[in-house]
């Protein structure tokens, strides 16, 4: 199982957080029953083995890529390939007819906007913005009021992508004008602008200062200017492998599996 690597971070193998033991097991348990105790490993769409790909939001690389090893060990057969990409690249490639499984995006909006080609969303985890600076946080980016300093090397996600919409509000709601230096394509490649240096700040999920550890310093949003991001997931209309999709989609599901997101900043829903 090989993620795609996420754009704006070139050379740079993908973070890997830990899942610790006794998750793994409780990760493992739901599939486990959901298999029966035949352990048969044919495929339920017609047996063999299986590939099911998953466009996800880049924001999910790291735990995706965690939870997709786990899946593919509870379910023998079956493999799992991500794709990660802004949620507005991944409903484009389901719209062009891209062949795909699963879509999982970073917000309810552009999930309804292919609401045509998926099946009933769930909702599997949420999420929220924080400002991230270099180590050390050289400008002393303190508030959001400070990115409005014509001075500050500000980098956003564009205006199309989920956490550059929801940014754009929270700057709204706040009577704040800025002047971004770039709009990035998705929210790795701001994380990946702020890390490099070449930004003073940038606004990304909870979840990518999570993955990013000490390569960026996290200043946060108080509740009350912050923004709750919804992560739906669901099935597509057009996988050749429709019954695997949705066993995947319903594995995110159970609260056994939703205790691996807080460990990787999400909120379970």
């Amino acid at each position: 199982m090989t993620p795609a690597r996420p754009p704006g971070r070139p050379g740079r193998p993908a973070r890997r957080a830990a899942v610790p033991g006794p998750l793994i097991a409780a990760l493992l348990l739901p599939a486990a029953v959901a298999c029966g105790s035949d352990g048969g490993d044919g495929d339920s769409d017609g047996g063999g083995s299986v590939t099911l790909t998953v466009l996800a939001a880049a924001s999910l690389t790291d735990v995706f890529t965690e939870a997709g090893e786990v899946y593919e060990e509870a379910h023998p057969g079956v493999t799992v390939r991500f794709s990660f990409a802004g949620s507005q690249e991944l409903a484009a490639q389901v719209t062009q007819g891209a062949p795909a499984d699963v879509l999982v995006t970073a917000d309810t909006r552009t999930m309804a906007d292919v609401a045509d080609e998926t099946a009933e969303p769930e909702i599997i985890a949420r999420n929220e913005l924080v400002i991230v600076t270099p180590p050390g946080n050289p400008a002393d980016v303190t508030s959001l009021a400070d990115l409005a300093d014509p001075g500050l090397r500000l980098v956003l996600a564009a205006p199309e992508v989920p956490a550059g919409r929801y940014g754009q509000r929270i700057l709204d709601a706040q009577g704040l004008e800025v002047t971004p230096d770039s709009q990035e394509p998705n929210v790795r490649a701001v994380l990946g602008k702020v890390e490099l240096g070449e930004a003073d700040a940038g606004l990304v999920y909870v979840t990518d200062a999570t993955a990013a550890g000490d390569d960026v310093r996290a200043v946060p949003i108080p509740a009350g200017q912050n923004i709750v991001a919804d992560y739906p997931a669901a099935a597509l209309n057009g996988s050749d492998h429709p019954e695997r999709a949705q066993e995947f989609v319903d594995w995110l599901a159970p609260p056994e599996v939703r205790a691996l997101l807080p460990d990787a900043g999400f909120r379970s829903p």
